[in-house]
């Protein structure tokens, strides 16, 4: 029978950069050798006791957590615990970062978690340095939790969008209710002197909507160590909130700015700024330790609740998939992935950079931006960030502030 309907076209799949594009044999034989992991994000529960609106994880492309088991199973842990180590052993490396990680890590529950952390003291502790921390959104941070962390001595970092108001816009439970005074609760039985030790510090997801100095105070109200500005995240298919794709506005930017010169002020400032450190850093010729700039090679991999070995989990962001290996052999999964294009991709610096990026004078400061960020779905990853023009007109502002403070001092330092 005759039909009138169109026949549907299915678009030909076409291998992005850097499945398609980076020639690692080529890197290979001009003596360009892979590094070994060191970092690790173990997803130790796949749910969340909040329905924060701009997670990655439950609210953008990727929808695998569907199929993760809730809890970690203990026989995954120690076979992941395996993994770890025998790559250590192999590639001689001296010391590991375990980050315990969700979802919320502390869904876990208390026995689970004491026996994640015994077992990676008693059995990586044996050959390397340990270092263990967690990321948890604090609402269920009590005594016991805080205990077990001091007796396994297990940093805390805590995810905290500011004062009430601006920390409620986003981060609500599954009713709708807000977070904060949860969180103000738990941060004061972290900041009590016999847990201050392991206070690790605040994590800020940025949201322009918010006065960013009375979001900064309500940071700094719980006098956090450190405090991480995180960038919300987009692509250049779909960007973030307040960000038009190609815009040369820099609502980012204009928010962050206040900030920086509010604490480049301070004469006796307690709490690290870490985006605005690494870039003074940078600026003056050092180095960063941020996945958002710089050119630093990443050595970070994230093992999922049923023991699937994946890249960084912020890709999920990106497209369903991106964050996957896709790794069918039967050694050492993190042997493999060492030489996979995407992981290649992440510690090859300036040469994963786009000719534009590359053309820029503050490209070495810059990076790119967060590789996350300069997805577009026709091409991959090699394309300067969806942030180009925030982080662009932030370094500016940021080596004109130092840079003239160093004339200063050596214009005084001449005339002494």
């Amino acid at each position: 029978m005759a039909s009138d309907s169109i026949p549907l076209e299915i678009p030909e799949f076409r291998p992005m950069w850097p499945e398609s594009g980076l020639d690692a044999a080529a890197l290979r034989r001009a003596e360009w050798t892979p590094l070994p992991f060191t970092e690790f994000v173990v997803k130790i529960h796949s749910r969340c006791n909040l329905a924060c609106d701009y997670c990655y994880i439950y609210e953008m492309a990727d929808q695998g957590w569907r199929n993760q088991p809730k809890v970690m199973r203990r026989e995954t842990f120690t076979t992941a615990c395996a993994m770890i180590g025998e790559h250590a052993l192999r590639h001689k490396i001296d010391a590991v970062q375990l980050v315990f990680h969700g979802g919320e890590p502390l869904l876990a529950g208390h026995a689970e978690l004491a026996f994640f952390a015994r077992h990676a003291r008693e059995t990586l502790g044996k050959h390397l340095g340990v270092q263990l921390s967690m990321q948890t959104n604090g609402v269920l941070l009590d005594d016991e939790f805080l205990r077990l962390c001091a007796q396994w001595n297990i940093g805390i970092g805590v995810s905290l969008d500011g004062d009430a108001t601006a920390n409620d816009r986003h981060r609500r439970d599954r009713r709708g209710r807000g977070s904060h005074a949860d969180v103000a609760a738990a941060l004061a039985r972290l900041s009590a002197p016999e847990y201050r030790h392991l206070y690790g510090g605040l994590l800020c997801t940025i949201d322009v909507a918010n006065d960013p100095i009375r979001t900064y105070e309500g940071l700094l109200r719980f006098r956090p160590p450190s405090v991480d500005f995180l960038l919300p995240h987009g692509n250049w298919t779909n960007p973030p909130p307040h960000r038009v794709a190609d815009s040369t506005e820099t609502p980012y930017a204009d928010w962050l700015i206040p900030i920086f010169d509010r604490w480049y002020g301070e004469r006796a400032a307690t709490t690290s700024v870490r985006l605005f450190e690494d870039i003074v850093d940078l600026l003056i010729g050092g180095t960063a330790g941020s996945e958002l700039i710089g050119l630093e090679p990443i050595q970070l991999a994230v093992i999922e609740t049923d023991g699937t070995l994946e890249q960084v989990d912020e890709l999920k962001s990106a497209y369903a998939g991106a964050a996957g290996f896709g790794l069918r052999g039967l050694g050492n999964a993190l042997d493999e992935a060492m030489r996979l294009p995407a992981v290649i991709a992440r510690q090859i610096g300036v040469e994963a950079l786009s000719d534009e990026c590359r053309a820029c004078p503050i490209h070495t400061v810059c990076g790119g931006g967060h590789y996350v960020h300069r997805y577009r779905a026709d091409s991959g990853f090699r394309h300067p960030s969806v942030y180009c023009a925030d982080l662009t007109k932030l370094i500016r502002h940021i080596d004109s502030r130092v840079g003239t403070d160093l004339a200063r001092s050596r214009q005084t330092g001449e005339g002494s």
